[in-house]
């Protein structure tokens, strides 16, 4: 019994390791954030490909400089994809913000919302400035509409990025597995545009990215130190978890 036990259990981890496994995915890992520390940390990873932030993470962080942060993080990394987002409400100042933004780097991505805060479309600003040969990353996407005058927006020689907000769909009860599946094959044919997968919520959704062909998956510091729990024992981590509830209400001293 005990052998058959450690033979099932074996073949369990085994299946699990070779399904589960970073050196399997296809997908891209992005990492997103706004604390330098934190940026440089995950940007020496081999297997983070690139990086993106955008204002509210800044603002989280007590960036209150926007360029000065910018071209600091920048001079540690300076190889490796980063996106920086327009801030502005109007797209004549939109414009000139992308402009600046794309003068920083050869590495650098223009993060462009889809619309503005009057649900104006960006595609006419997407279009121009694509046309000036500024890559993009057109940000905040949640439908398939979107994702279509997007990509009849981008010019297919210059590279680009269309971020779909999978968490937040989500977040409404949605599966977006369905839809992200869908949105790869819209941009099939943009062979300098890339689908990013952004917002997740668990690193679930990382294997998710990966089964429907997305090219990019952005993902918070926090979610990205979670790999290396993948392919662990669950019957391991089950005891771990146990052990945690035992030694934190231990230290907290509970009595009954």
């Amino acid at each position: 019994m005990n052998l058959f036990m450690s033979k099932t259990k074996s073949q369990k981890n085994a299946n699990q390791s070779s399904i589960l496994s970073i050196d399997n995915l296809r997908v891209k890992l992005f990492a997103d954030g706004a604390d330098k520390t934190g940026m440089i940390e995950m940007a020496a990873k081999p297997f983070i490909k690139g990086l993106t932030t955008n204002p509210t993470l800044m603002r989280k962080a007590g960036i209150t400089d926007y360029r000065s942060f910018a071209l600091d993080v920048l001079k540690d990394i300076p190889n490796k994809p980063i996106s920086f987002e327009v801030f502005s409400d109007d797209f004549t100042e939109m414009e000139r913000q992308a402009i600046q933004i794309s003068s920083w780097g050869k590495n650098v991505y223009v993060k462009i919302p889809i619309t503005n805060t009057q649900h104006q479309s960006a595609c006419e600003l997407v279009r121009k400035l694509s046309k000036l040969g500024i890559k993009l990353n057109v940000t905040a996407l949640m439908t398939l509409e979107q994702v279509r005058e997007v990509a009849a927006s981008l010019e297919p020689t210059v590279p680009s990025y269309i971020s779909v907000f999978a968490g937040r769909i989500a977040d409404t009860g949605k599966d977006p597995v369905p839809m992200m599946r869908e949105a790869v094959q819209l941009i099939g044919n943009c062979t300098k545009t890339e689908l990013i997968w952004a917002s997740p919520r668990e690193l679930l959704n990382v294997f998710h990215a990966d089964s429907v062909g997305c090219h990019i998956i952005t993902a918070t510091n926090d979610i990205l130190k979670k790999l290396d729990l993948i392919g662990q024992d669950l019957d391991e981590y089950s005891l771990d978890t146990v052990k945690m509830f035992y030694k934190d209400a231990k230290a907290a001293g509970f009595s009954i």
